[in-house]
């Protein structure tokens, strides 16, 4: 499913690993692959609603996602079950690859957040990217990593930059 843009009713797994290990595995519908840029939908895969303070992930969001085979992040729209933008999630990943049905991206603990208008952008988890010894066991992807998230937050403080992005 690589190269063309997908039939709309295209299913594919979308599996986040981190360290080797499946963090999480989830059905999306996939929407688009144009052989670099692929987009998914799929609804909150949490058991849980997610509290993080600044936003909440819940039974009935939406997400729609978009993964790069050349980036280092993946984008996630979020949207509640009435439609309206909460913001968008941003993972800092290794590029995603799509092997059949499977989508895998590597999770390397940073994100980042933007609210849906604008106004909160705030970067996440970079005390755990420190302690996960990635700079040490692989400085390229640390590096790669770090610079992806500056590139992102430059991007969601413009605005009309990120949501370019995307489209």
């Amino acid at each position: 499913m690589s190269g063309n843009s997908a039939e709309p009713t295209a299913v594919v797994d979308v599996v986040l690993v981190k360290a080797g290990r499946t963090k999480i595995r989830y059905p999306a519908e996939l929407l688009h692959d144009d052989g670099n840029r692929i987009a998914v939908r799929a609804p909150w895969a949490g058991d849980v609603t997610r509290d993080f303070g600044f936003v909440r992930f819940e039974r009935g969001d939406v997400f729609t996602e978009f993964y790069w085979r050349d980036r280092w992040y993946a984008v996630k729209e979020v949207r509640a079950a009435d439609g309206t933008l909460k913001g968008w999630y941003c993972d800092i990943t290794r590029p995603a690859t799509l092997t059949g049905r499977e989508l895998v991206v590597e999770d390397l603990d940073l994100d980042l957040w933007r609210s849906g208008d604008g106004t909160d952008v705030r970067r996440l988890d970079e005390d755990e990217f420190a302690e996960s010894g990635l700079a040490e066991r692989d400085p390229r992807a640390a590096a790669a990593a770090t610079a992806a998230l500056d590139a992102l937050e430059s991007l969601a403080r413009e605005g009309a930059g990120f949501e370019a992005l995307l489209s």
